[in-house]
């Protein structure tokens, strides 16, 4: 039996990355597909309060199963920062590629380049709320590097890899990824229901 989930976000790049990992019994049905094209509140002080907050909106506007994500990329020099502010560091109405300005200037003259991307994702199933986290460490690089991807990509590098995510082909990035490690978890629980 397929069953329907709805993806609340209106990211295209998201869709597109999260989509290949979906097995054939589970249908995505993006937000477009719904005619639904407004602003979901992002106002939370934490990842999981704003997966949940994503996820709760859409709920409630539709009534089906659904699941909304939120990330974050905390660099450890800069506190933790970005964080929870990750998708307008650089302001409201600022693109990606002004955060990462923002992040490059920050970091030019630091040596400690540790950081990590972390992957919230609320689900609501049959009225139920679960939560599912995914994380990768790794560092940021000191230039933009590739051009697959999107967000931080160009400037991070995993561990354990010579590549930035904007240099890896989305199948390899798919096995490593924070967003891929947070929804393996989450199929997991679905094979179950």
């Amino acid at each position: 039996m397929i069953q329907e989930l709805i993806i609340a976000t209106q990211n295209k790049h998201k869709i597109g990355e999260i989509k290949p990992l979906f097995p054939s019994n589970i249908k995505l049905i993006a937000l477009k597909d719904l005619n639904f094209s407004e602003d979901i509140p992002e106002t939370g002080a934490t990842l999981v309060e704003n997966a949940l907050q994503k996820a709760r909106f859409v709920y409630k506007k539709f009534g089906r199963n659904c699941f909304a994500d939120d990330t974050g990329f905390e660099i450890s020099a800069l506190h933790g920062r970005p964080g929870v502010y990750s998708a307008r560091y650089a302001g409201e109405g600022c693109t990606p590629k002004d955060n990462v300005r923002k992040v490059l200037l920050e970091m030019k003259d630091e040596s400690q380049r540790q950081a990590r991307f972390c992957t919230v994702i609320a689900l609501i199933f049959d009225g139920i709320e679960y939560v599912f986290e995914g994380e990768v460490l790794g560092e940021i690089l000191c230039a933009e590097t590739g051009g697959e991807g999107f967000g931080y990509d160009p400037i991070f590098k995993p561990a354990h890899s010579n590549l930035s995510f904007a240099q890896m082909p989305l199948s390899e990035k798919n096995k490593i990824s924070h967003r891929a490690r947070a929804l393996e978890k989450m199929l997991e629980f679905l094979k179950t229901r």
